[in-house]
């Protein structure tokens, strides 16, 4: 056992005697060390209930032989966070997740890990973690949360944000504003649509990392407290069969993992994490594999805010393993990756039953023929832009317009609230990527005041920074090279035409070539806009979005 170097021999009495402090007995000492990373806080709604799940996994542990030890892990919730300074501080946590992981890990010398995340970024992050620790490892989240009702509809979170834009836009009253802000999220758990969270948690079961239905089932289902005591025992029947977190997640487990995404629909922010994911494992991945995986992959499901179904709807149609088993019929799965159980992903899925081909779309039947996502490239992203292409309506899947151009997102939401954006222009965000933010912050509120000021179906937005998974429209971002370090969209000026032809992954700033070199010789680059803390030290090591938002030394970097 690792555990050992910990707490066996006469070297590690003194550590035997912390251990008694804790109170554990020789008996447990004897077992393995699992350790339970715990992301519960009082502050996160997806994570209020995971208490309740880490004692569910510790009984797992300790049924199969285990000895359970539970340490923390942060999390910042992104609705909160949203339109202030707060929103830099929430990708960045990804990094301080996987790090504090791996120091737990490593200091204390555990055998195993169960990780319990259930928001943004700690799904990315405990899974960066696994991979760099190789330990057995077994996910199990705290579960999406159930859709509310507002004037007998289903919704979300994402209504919530355009209902502000509608009350801004004089369609609702502060009476409708306050009737979505008491209904629009019923219950502890991940945002109920198909959001970054669900996104994430949804593809631990693609990668193989996860349980069936650890993506699906409702935070306040009881089935996801058996499901956590399951965790707890398959991490125990890992160790003992030797199987370890890189075992499943492979180069091949991850192109499962984007092609899934693709049929599900998932949030852009999948492109920023899936690359720092396969980074942990020695993959390069180029965010423009996208594209061909795309064109042979059927977009299955339209969950919010895409459509009108949500997490529980999907859950009960069948969950992940369903889309995947429509995938695998059709060969475009690689069925013999290993999963947390041992099986391959082909024994896994075999016995999985669309329930209600309504929510999940036969492949003769897909909502598009191609994947929810699409990377676009041209001279104003040469290094790739993404776009969440299934939640595009069709009148803006192509579309030409003067830019309007903002160095931040408070001036944006501004012109959009006050009226000044009109129908055909391009809102370009600039100095908000990775380095320029710092922290890359979401652009939720700016889409969703487009969304709910009725331009949806006529505005397009461009940033360097990036979309929450409740975003649609036209939002297209992780432009790169970003405005910070010289890219293109730094030297965009007001109403400059910009052309974006989503089905031919094309987006062009419609300035010659010697204009944008002229302009590029008189750029200079904008003072930090934080000069001290963790977000400077975030700004000087990030790589732009195009590689994920990873962090490198300087003598590794190969972005620009």
């Amino acid at each position: 056992m690792v555990s050992d170097n910990a707490k066996s021999g006469m070297q590690q009495a003194p550590a035997r005697s912390l251990f008694n402090a804790l109170g554990f007995t020789a008996e447990e000492l004897k077992k393995p060390m699992v350790g339970i990373v715990s992301s519960y806080n009082e502050i996160v709604p997806g994570h209020m209930n995971i208490d309740k799940i880490v004692n569910a996994v510790k009984l797992g542990v300790a049924e199969a032989g285990g000895m359970p030890v539970v340490f923390p892990a942060i999390a910042v919730c992104d609705g909160i966070a949203m339109g202030h300074i707060g929103m830099k501080y929430s990708l960045v946590t990804r990094d301080l997740i996987a790090d504090s992981t791996e120091c737990m890990a490593l200091a204390h010398q555990f055998d195993a890990l169960v990780m319990i995340p259930n928001c943004d970024k700690n799904v990315p992050g405990l899974l960066m973690a696994a991979a760099r620790l190789n330990l057995p490892t077994v996910f199990v989240s705290g579960g999406p949360m159930l859709a509310g009702h507002v004037c007998g509809k289903k919704t979300s979170l994402s209504s919530m944000f355009e209902a502000v834009g509608s009350y801004a836009a004089g369609t609702m009253t502060e009476e409708d504003v306050l009737n979505f802000e008491q209904n629009a999220c019923p219950t502890c758990g991940s945002c109920s649509g198909m959001y970054t969270a669900n996104s994430m948690n949804c593809l631990t079961e693609a990668l193989g990392m996860g349980l069936p239905g650890n993506g699906t089932i409702p935070a306040v289902y009881s089935e996801r407290i058996r499901l956590a005591k399951h965790a707890g025992m398959a991490v125990m029947d890992m160790y003992n069969k030797g199987i370890k977190a890189r075992d499943i997640m492979t180069k091949e487990s991850i192109i499962n993992a984007l092609t899934v995404d693709m049929a599900l629909g998932c949030s852009t922010n999948s492109m920023l994490h899936l690359p720092a994911i396969a980074h942990e494992i020695g993959f390069d991945f180029d965010i423009k594999y996208a594209n061909p995986i795309s064109e042979k992959t059927p977009n299955l499901c339209h969950l919010a805010p895409a459509g009108h179904t949500y997490m529980e709807d999907l859950n009960e149609a069948g969950g992940v393993y369903a889309v995947m088993k429509e995938l695998a019929d059709e060969g475009l799965l690689n069925t013999d990756c290993m999963t947390v159980t041992g099986k391959t992903i082909g024994d896994a899925i075999a016995n999985s039953v669309n329930k209600n081909p309504e929510v999940i779309r036969t492949v003769d039947n897909a909502y598009s023929k191609t994947g929810g996502l699409a990377v676009l490239s041209g001279n104003l992203a040469p290094d790739g832009s993404v776009v969440k292409r299934s939640a595009v309506v069709e009148e803006m899947m192509v579309h030409e317009g003067p830019a309007r151009v903002f160095d931040s997102e408070e001036d944006a939401i501004a012109a959009i609230k006050g009226g000044k954006i009109v129908p055909g222009d391009v809102v370009v965000i600039r100095y908000e990527g990775p380095k320029g933010g710092p922290g890359m912050r979401e652009m939720l509120n700016p889409t969703s005041a487009i969304a709910g000021m009725g331009l949806g179906s006529s505005v397009a937005l461009i940033t360097d920074g990036r979309f929450s998974g409740a975003s649609r429209g036209a939002s297209i971002g992780h432009v790169s090279p970003e405005a910070a370090v010289g890219g293109p969209i730094a030297l965009v000026e007001e109403g400059d035409i910009i052309s974006i032809d989503i089905p031919a992954l094309k987006i062009e700033l419609k300035v010659s070539d010697e204009e944008l070199a002229k302009r590029k010789e008189n750029w200079t680059p904008r003072e930090p806009k934080v000069t001290s803390g963790y977000l400077r030290r975030y700004a000087s090591l990030v790589t732009s979005g195009n590689r994920g938002a990873i962090l490198e030394l300087k003598e590794d970097r190969k972005d620009r």
